[in-house]
């Protein structure tokens, strides 16, 4: 079993947390590999481990059987982007606020450890979304969260017309329009007025973002559908991001295409808590403020 390290170095005393990490691996007999962004402290790692050990990320998930973030959720959205592309799972360390994906806490490192030596884990596959940009013929671009289309700098709103199987949808103006994976329901597209999707889920969401009209609302579309939206403004450019990490600027008007990707997001579950323990205890589901109990 080997172990691909992929740290969030921005955060504090996370070289410290990675060496002591590493300590446990090396006493359970794990191999590693660390992603080399971890070089930004040149004093926390031995030059042995350096020169056998720290690699670019891409390598990382290509030689690990389970890729670890150390971080918050989007630590993890980054490892597992790049994770998808060599099929391997990913597993999320939780340095940040709420921790929705990564739902491992840093002091419970010496669980997960044992639970992974013995293979006392579970993988849960989830859909992942794939763009096409009509100006970018050969790039296709991913998202395990959400692809948004956006007004970017401009100050008005954009003009978005949505096709679902070449069958026309809808036109409407507004901020933008999401697209959504369950994974990303409880994201963004939560935010305004989405839909919590179970997982479990074969469905892609699309919500409007502050629509010009009271009879806009979110639809959910089966994860087959190839949907198409064409955004035109009067700005210079439209924008378009893919888990809020990669952000592509086209000029309008412009033709986004939208399908599950034949990738999978691969999640390692180590605890015995459900995805419904987890929207009660992170999104605080059935709490009474007034009396600060959970209800019934």
């Amino acid at each position: 079993m080997k172990i691909g390290i992929i740290p969030n170095i921005t955060i504090k005393n996370i070289a410290e947390t990675v060496a002591l990490f590493i300590n446990k691996l090396k006493a359970n007999n794990l191999e590693f590999v660390i992603c080399n962004s971890i070089s930004e402290f040149p004093g926390a790692f031995s030059s042995e481990l350096k020169e056998t050990c720290i690699c670019n990320i891409e390598t990382v998930c290509r030689q690990s059987d389970i890729v670890i973030s150390f971080g918050g959720d989007g630590t993890l959205l980054s490892a597992a982007y790049y994770a998808q592309f060599f099929n391997k799972p990913v597993l999320g360390v939780n340095f940040g606020k709420l921790g929705f994906l990564a739902e491992i806490d840093i002091n419970e490192m010496d669980l997960f450890i044992e639970e992974i030596k013995n293979n006392k884990y579970s993988i849960e596959e989830r859909i992942i979304l794939e763009g096409e940009i009509s100006f970018l013929k050969d790039d296709k671009f991913y998202a395990i969260n959400d692809l948004v289309i956006e007004k970017g700098g401009w100050t008005k709103m954009i003009e978005l017309k949505v096709h679902v199987d070449g069958q026309y949808v809808t036109q409407f103006s507004a901020d933008g329009l999401i697209a959504a994976t369950p994974t990303g329901s409880t994201g963004y597209s939560l935010s305004v007025g989405g839909p919590v999707v179970s997982p479990k889920c074969d469905v892609i969401t699309l919500s409007p973002i502050s629509p010009h009209s009271l009879t806009m609302r979110p639809i959910v579309l089966p994860a087959e559908s190839e949907i198409t939206v064409q955004a035109g403004s009067l700005y210079k450019e439209i924008q378009i991001s893919s888990d809020g990490q990669r952000v592509y600027f086209a000029p309008p008007p412009v033709e986004i295409k939208i399908r599950k990707s034949q990738n999978l997001l691969k999640l390692v579950h180590i605890s015995s808590a459900s995805y419904f323990d987890i929207l009660r205890n992170k999104l605080m589901w059935g709490l009474d403020v007034r009396n600060k109990t959970k209800s019934i």
